[in-house]
């Protein structure tokens, strides 16, 4: 662990290199299909193998979900697009090259904003967003000396999503991937996926003294399958430069895998070690030009960006950034919580459903298909609640309960039918408040004399006697009135 000391003395300085499966139906340069979890080998064909006379042809929906992130992430397109060979020999890329974008990515620039952990923001400025085409998969299996090879993802659509190297702590990379995780959900363009490798992240990180110009030697962390793994092998790396650096030892620029068991990294290879990729043009492939109209239909089909409903819910709704932070962590809860809202105006308590009721069922049922209760229905349970018809409790614990299993039932009429409607006539729970203080003296007279917090008791047994139909407010207003005499 680094003394605060050490921690003041080096900046941490770390660049991301986030992965991300395209949810496209087939691949980038072949008509082989394109699904997680099938049988190995089952998801090839003569062009992803790379046989001699077979010719790629570029997916166009690929294209356009690497365009849509880049106008997700305010980056500028280019419109001019040529793919490369990236030429280095692995047992999983069965080509022996690679195909991918060398100096001209699809997406220049561009910036993601991210929300910190202590609510401050940061926005993290990108490198580019380019394409490139997946390898296969190689399978170590325990206590066996073959490697097996699996091609099935082998040309997969893939986008790099390479940022600046501008975050300087752990919590702000996991911030960012959380973001991106985020961006490419609610475009629908991956499914963000870590475990299957949908969404994979190197981080290339390095320190150097405060102040200074220069950056330090960096070290680039592979094999991360999840956000926490990432801010654990940052966490080490931070640990590792600084006491290299400390020890006078030099920092070796080189490529290191994690290890999850122990949370530590491993050496695979320098970077003096790495071979000369000898990028070179694609002869097989024409250029790839994004015309005005293509763009602009592309633009057509954006969706609502997670920090777009996070700012109308705070500005438009007056909703606090702890709901507006939770309601738009989810694409399916952020949509339908949009949508409940030209149901209702009493935003805040929408919100409190969302985040109570709601969210309680979301285990068993899912917002994006059909959940059993309408946006219609649950806004004509919050008014009930909001007019003091129901008690929160009933509705909550009860009416929703029920209108879950009979969607299509009137809240009102359930609640006429199991006798869950409020009393708000002052002349009828005046009685009940008086036997209540009648039979209380001794509280009475210990209120009277400052003992405020015995209004609770006073209204616990109000709604017992009343079999809680009593509404909070009129019989809080008569208790008051009555004990303030």
């Amino acid at each position: 662990m680094l003394s605060e000391e050490l921690r003041n003395k080096y900046q941490l300085i770390i660049g991301l290199e986030v992965h991300a499966q395209l949810l496209t139906q087939s691949k980038m340069f072949a008509a082989d299909a394109n699904e997680y979890g099938k049988s190995p080998n089952t998801q090839i064909s003569a062009i992803t193998l790379g046989h001699p006379g077979t010719l790629p042809k570029v997916n166009r929906k690929a294209i356009a979900f690497a365009v849509k992130m880049g106008l997700a992430c305010n980056s500028e397109i280019t419109r001019y697009n040529v793919f490369a060979r990236k030429n280095y020999f692995y047992p999983d890329l069965p080509k022996g090259y690679q195909l991918t974008q060398d100096k001209g990515p699809i997406c220049v620039g561009g910036r993601v904003p991210v929300q910190l952990p202590d609510w401050t923001k940061k926005e993290v400025i990108l490198n580019r967003v380019h394409m490139e085409e997946d390898a296969g998969k190689s399978i170590h299996l325990a206590d066996e000396p073959d490697t097996l090879v699996d091609f099935n993802r082998a040309g997969t659509p893939l986008i790099e999503i390479v940022t600046e190297p501008v975050l300087t702590s752990p919590e702000e990379a996991y911030a960012f991937l959380s973001e991106v995780k985020k961006l490419v959900k609610y475009l629908d363009i991956c499914d963000g996926n870590m475990e299957e490798g949908s969404l994979r992240c190197d981080a290339n990180v390095s320190v150097m003294l405060k102040g200074s110009a220069e950056l330090g030697k960096k070290v680039e962390v592979k094999n991360m399958n999840s956000f926490r793994n990432v801010f654990r092998a940052i966490e080490h790396e931070h640990e590792r430069l600084v006491g290299l650096l400390e020890a006078g030892e030099e920092v070796v620029s080189e490529t290191r895998t994690f290890d999850a068991d122990s949370g530590t990294t491993a050496s695979m290879r320098t970077k003096e070690d790495l071979n000369d990729y000898r990028y070179f043009p694609e002869p097989d492939l024409s250029p790839v030009v994004i015309s005005d109209e293509w763009l602009n239909a592309v633009k057509s089909t954006m969706p609502l960006l997670p920090r777009e409903l996070y700012k109308k819910f705070v500005e438009e709704f007056g909703l606090p950034e702890y709901d507006a932070s939770f309601l738009t962590e989810s694409k399916d809860v952020a949509l339908w919580f949009n949508k409940l809202c030209t149901k209702t105006q009493n935003y805040k308590a929408a919100s409190n459903w969302m985040m109570g009721p709601v969210k309680s069922t979301l285990g068993d049922y899912s917002l994006s298909d059909d959940y059993p209760i309408s946006h219609e229905i649950l806004a004509e349970l919050i008014a009930l609640v909001e007019d003091g018809k129901v008690s929160y409790t009933a509705a909550s614990q009860t009416l929703f309960a029920e209108l879950m299993k009979s969607p299509g039932e009137s809240p009102m009429d359930l609640a006429e039918r199991l006798n869950l409607i409020q009393e708000s006539d002052e002349s009828s729970l005046r009685p009940i408040v008086e036997e209540v203080l009648a039979s209380n003296t001794a509280k009475v007279k210990e209120y009277k004399s400052g003992k405020k917090g015995l209004m609770g008791l006073f209204m616990g047994q109000v709604m017992q006697r009343s079999h809680g139909k009593a509404d909070p407010k009129v019989a809080t207003k008569l208790l008051t009135e009555l004990l303030e005499k």
